[in-house]
């Protein structure tokens, strides 16, 4: 059993939202058998208060919920201050590949098919929670510029000229991608992998998805230089004009 600590030695919360009660008593006994601290809730409200209430490490977030689905659940997680950076692990119907692509695109930030093996689910699990101590650790603090725009880290802040941008937390994680790697091109895969830390088999527009947004939000004036550019076969890059 691998005992798993966060910064300050506490043992990673863990909250499962599950109606399935043998999935979720499965789940709950073998992560504490791991070394996390586990909750359960059984229905997308109870989830969704359970999520603001304690903050968890992580998420785990079954689609097909009584009351409210896990794809709206997600949604509304990350549009609260409160949970809009906790990492969300999602369940999803085995070959399901609209019911993945919804749940990356509600702002999940990985997903497991139904049946899943349990030793993958832990493995998720610790590198969303290596992700998320990269992020609040060792880059805090580091201030991205380029050209009008400034991208801060610590306060996941972004500016155009003195004008705040409003950034979800899945965009913001894309434009720090491309701000960190200037003038670098960007192929879909590092992409996906980066920012939604999963190797999708088949195509996806999920990346011109959230491209697009980050454009419609940073590139508003048709008359201003298109910084985010695409190259075509390959993926992106941010460069100037």
């Amino acid at each position: 059993m691998a005992q798993q600590e966060l910064v300050g030695g506490e043992q990673p919360h863990i909250l499962v939202v599950d109606d399935e009660r043998s999935i979720a008593d499965f789940i709950q006994v073998g992560l504490r058998q791991e070394g996390f601290r586990v909750s359960v809730a059984r229905d997308g409200p109870t989830g969704f208060s359970l999520a603001r209430s304690a903050t968890p490490d992580v998420i785990i977030m079954d689609v097909m919920l009584p009351g409210v689905d896990g794809i709206a659940v997600t949604e509304r997680l990350r549009a609260d201050t409160t949970t809009v950076n906790i990492p969300i692990l999602m369940l999803t119907a085995k070959d399901s590949v609209n019911e993945r692509i919804a749940g990356l695109e509600s702002g999940a930030d990985d997903y497991l098919s139904k049946p899943f093996d349990f030793q993958e689910l832990v493995a998720r699990i610790r590198a969303l929670l290596r992700r998320q101590q990269r992020m609040l650790g060792g880059t805090a603090g580091t201030v991205l510029r380029f050209a009008e725009f400034v991208l801060d880290e610590r306060a996941r802040e972004v500016y155009k000229g003195d004008q705040l941008v409003e950034l979800t937390a899945k965009e913001f994680n894309l434009l720090q991608l491309f701000m960190a790697h200037p003038r670098q091109v960007l192929d879909r895969q590092t992409i996906l992998t980066r920012i939604w830390s999963y190797d999708f088999a088949g195509d996806t527009n999920i990346i011109e998805v959230y491209v697009r947004y980050l454009r419609e939000k940073l590139e508003d004036d048709p008359s201003a230089p298109r910084y985010l550019q695409t190259v075509r076969g390959v993926g992106y890059v941010l460069r100037g004009a």
